[in-house]
């Protein structure tokens, strides 16, 4: 009896003792977490008392954190990222607006030659016209990236879409003095996308190229083992690899003095509409000739 007795004092103490440590460490702990969320610290949870429970809740708790911390983090660079687009939307509406309402004061003199009338009602309607065209694209790549944006996936003969979109392009190429060289294969290339977002997509690579070229544009198809890849290539002047990293960026503009050769929207439409499609679209900068490559899974 006296040995039972005794077993179960050792026992009773054992468990005490451990209640005891493990409710002390729940305290340590509870304090971790209150000096972390009153941002005393940023050190995560770590534990004194080896308990294999107890160590399983503090990874989850550690995991929980490292979530938070992203998550608040992905949110800060959500709001610069608006401010900034706030900002640069607002720039660029009030430069052709602000030239609006310049030129239409000068209207209104009555000491104004009919000639001059005309050139500054031409000037107000390009005015008018960059300002629609930057409304239009702000307010589709805000469509483009709702969740519920609509795409109509199918099987399409890219080689021929692509062709189907220079032709539209053969005379804003003979403007620009440019030549683009093609390489496209003659064999049926196929992906699965939606045929207007693809459309879309080359539009806007297209135009850049043409916009931005210092020389030559090429335009190449290519059918790899794993992936179908459309490279569109222009000799560039004044860009650096630090440019690149902002490139889908809404409203970047790598030159700022150029702010008459587009919006800033289109690389970023462009980038929205090839990842709805579970494609990629990069960019690269080799020997000053920019690349921009879009890649679709076979």
């Amino acid at each position: 009896m006296v040995y039972i007795a005794l077993i179960s004092i050792v026992v009773a103490v054992f468990f005490l003792t451990r209640f005891y440590l493990l409710k002390k460490e729940i305290k340590r702990a509870t304090k971790q977490l209150n000096e972390l969320n009153s941002k005393k610290t940023e050190k995560k949870i770590d534990i004194a008392y080896f308990d294999k429970d107890f160590e399983k809740l503090a990874r989850e708790i550690n995991d929980q954190i490292d979530f938070t911390l992203q998550a608040y983090a992905e949110k800060r660079r959500k709001e610069n990222e608006l401010k900034q687009a706030v900002a640069n939307i607002s720039h660029d509406i009030r430069t052709p607006m602000t030239s609006i309402l310049g030129y239409i004061q000068f209207l209104e003199s009555d000491e104004l030659s009919s000639e001059k009338r005309t050139e500054y009602i031409t000037i107000i309607k390009s005015g008018a016209l960059r300002l629609k065209v930057l409304l239009e694209d702000f307010f589709e790549l805000s469509l483009i990236e709702s969740e519920d944006y609509p795409l109509k996936m199918e099987k399409i003969k890219l080689h021929h879409l692509l062709l189907e979109v220079l032709v539209v392009f053969y005379e804003q190429f003979n403007q620009q003095n440019l030549e683009p060289v093609l390489h496209i294969p003659e064999e049926e290339i196929s992906i699965i996308a939606d045929p207007s977002a693809v459309k879309r997509v080359i539009e806007n690579l297209v135009l850049n190229a043409i916009k931005h070229s210092s020389g030559n544009v090429t335009i190449r198809l290519e059918k790899l083992h794993s992936s179908i890849k459309l490279i569109i290539s222009n000799e560039v002047s004044q860009l650096s690899e630090n440019d690149i990293i902002f490139l889908f960026d809404r409203f970047y503009k790598a030159d700022k003095t150029r702010s008459e050769k587009g919006t800033g929207l289109g690389l970023s439409i462009a980038k929205s509409l090839m990842l709805k499609m579970h494609g990629k679209l990069t960019a690269e900068l080799k020997d000053n000739e920019l690349s921009m490559i879009c890649e679709w899974e076979k």
